[in-house]
């Protein structure tokens, strides 16, 4: 087995006396085993931070999430904090989600912090993510840090830092604390021998305060009393969601909140689902059939660190149906941006913030009620810094993205599905009062802006073969674009790492005014948008597209729904993806 200098002398390192037996062993049988591939895969490179922070499989090496590249992530951005603020105290919020390892991991990042002399106020039991951003602001950190991987598998866990806006980290703070990291060369440099007496337990006052403000968004309280035993089914996926969810819903006022026990209890090994993932039917299956029992009106789940939701509903045929995170997330903002004009508080500085990759038509919706709708790149931080750049300007009423991550109001600085569930369950109450279903104000929204409709579909590739696949396939896109999709032509391309738009028609470029960031789009003549985007985390490559046609009344929407699909179905096999 031969191995590079690079991989062979990490390798080395990780078998020296630095380490636990343990990790030791699990090296010596991959090595013993001429497992080359896993043993490359381990070591070729270290854990960066994407969009989603610092992500992997769980491991020993230093391309594997493990209490060494913990610590060594965070010794690393204590480096960076003292730098930071040299001259002020400095104080951090750490927690974590049900994952195994996941009270390991946070317990070694607080000694860390603490061994280093920064005060930790520590979640000692698991809690969703966004409360974890709510705690930042509230306590006044500089920084904090969540383990989860979010709604990975069970073999992954990750590290989420934030910065004292709440939000996850952003150039330059990202940056310049890899920076940091990179100069720690041996697990011997980071200090690890906690101080007890800087942690500060965090206790369930937080937990009011959080959801109090939660309930402080709600606008249709009245219809929530009428509608309060509104036939509501939840499932927290065996993470973080069933110990906020249910009581936020409760405090709301509704009474008839229905758990999924096979999947309440947290559980790291997720024994009920193939991938913990709320945008997965699979996932959702448990609670499709309570639903079903109940004859509910409703079913959320939420992802191991409750900051995404999914939502069923009955459909115009009174079939079971999930919505996509494109359409709920355009049922929030028409719901808020209706309550927001009602109530006479649209006054021309409110603003919404999505993704460049989220459905079209919440542009086309912010124009009508005259409110800004900003596009951003992928990841909440994105959104977070947009909301910092223009406080004091424009208020922020609510935003999202496609991958089932919403934000309602801005005292979370990131995707929180507690508030979420709380302003769905509300949004179904509110249609319920006036007879309707979201699905009659979904048919709505089509009618009034067009029907919209979106599908998405991720490749993942293995380990560094795969990452260079995923880099040749974008490379190929740019050197060899398509001049038509589907058989209609392309008539612009725009490039976010190139920073430009392309006009296919004129051959004129214009600039991008965002990060710069591997995405490629292309819009056709008949409205369809492509788009090209590699995970920032992973070996993994999602496609979005998104097609358009006028709906002119409710009876024809299964119509056109099937045109949207076959449209789809037609591009997807036109770029040879399936």
């Amino acid at each position: 087995m031969a191995l590079s200098s690079d991989i062979q002398s990490k390798v080395n390192q990780w078998l020296s006396d630095e380490f636990d037996a343990t990790t030791r062993a699990s090296i010596q049988k991959l090595i013993d085993d001429q497992n080359e591939t896993e043993l490359v895969d381990s070591f070729y490179k270290n854990l960066e931070f994407g969009t989603g922070g610092l992500r992997g499989i769980m491991g020993a090496g230093t391309n594997r999430i493990n209490v060494y590249t913990i610590s060594m992530a965070t010794q690393g951005l204590c480096n960076y904090l003292k730098k930071t603020y040299p001259d002020s105290p400095i104080s951090v919020a750490v927690a974590h989600d049900s994952r195994n390892n996941s009270p390991l991991f946070a317990k070694t990042t607080a000694d860390v912090f603490t061994a280093n002399g920064i005060k930790v106020y520590f979640f000692s039991e698991l809690r969703p993510t966004p409360e974890l951003s709510f705690a930042i602001r509230h306590f006044g950190c500089q920084s904090g840090v969540v383990i989860t991987a979010s709604h990975n598998p069970k073999e992954y866990n990750g590290y989420k830092a934030y910065w004292n806006d709440g939000a996850q980290m952003l150039a330059p703070h990202d940056k310049n604390t890899i920076d940091e990291v990179d100069k720690i060369l041996s697990i011997t440099q980071v200090k690890r021998e906690g101080n007890p007496a800087l942690l500060v337990p965090v206790l369930e006052d937080v937990d009011k305060i959080y959801l109090d403000r939660i309930v402080g968004s709600s606008i249709s309280k009245e219809a929530i009393e009428r509608q309060k035993d509104l036939k509501i089914v939840y499932s927290s996926l065996h993470g973080t969601g069933i110990t906020l969810v249910p009581k936020v819903l409760s405090q709301l006022g509704f009474t008839n909140v229905n758990v999924v026990t096979a999947q309440a209890t947290p559980d790291g090994n997720f024994p009920t689902v193939v991938y913990p993932n709320p945008e997965e039917t699979e996932a959702m299956t448990l609670g499709l059939k309570l639903a079903e029992d109940l004859d509910a009106d409703l079913v959320m789940a939420t992802d191991p660190d409750a900051d995404r939701v999914g939502l069923g509903l009955k459909n115009p045929d009174g079939k079971w149906q999930l919505l996509n995170g494109n359409q709920i997330s355009t049922l929030l903002i028409y719901y808020m941006l209706n309550a927001w004009r009602n109530a006479g508080k649209i006054t021309g500085h409110e603003m919404i913030i999505k993704t460049i990759v989220t459905t079209d038509i919440q542009d086309k919706m912010a124009e009508a009620y005259g409110v800004k709708c900003f596009n951003t790149l992928t990841g909440f931080k994105h959104i977070a810094k947009i909301i910092r750049e223009q406080e004091g300007k424009l208020k922020f009423i609510v935003g999202g993205e496609e991958s089932y991550g919403y934000m309602v109001g801005d005292f979370v600085r990131d995707k929180d599905a507690v508030a979420a569930c709380a302003m769905i369950a509300e949004m179904v109450a509110f249609a319920k009062d006036k007879g309707l279903t979201l699905f009659d104000l979904l048919i709505e929204i089509f009618k009034q802006f067009g029907f919209y409709k979106e599908d998405l579909i991720s490749i993942t590739k293995k380990g560094k073969t795969g990452a260079e696949e995923i880099q040749a396939m974008m490379a190929g896109y740019r050197s060899n674009p398509p001049t038509s999709i589907a058989g209609s032509e392309v008539l612009k391309i725009y490039d976010y790492k190139e920073s430009t738009v392309l006009d296919l028609k004129t051959g004129e470029k214009s600039p991008i005014l965002l990060d710069k960031s591997n995405v490629l789009q292309f819009l056709t003549a008949d409205g369809s948008k492509i788009s090209a985007r590699p995970s920032g985390t992973e070996p993994k490559i999602k496609f979005y597209f998104s097609v358009n046609e006028s709906l002119s009344q409710a009876s024809d929407y299964s119509k056109i729904e099937k045109k949207l699909d076959e449209k789809i179905e037609a591009i997807v096999k036109d770029l040879g993806l399936r």
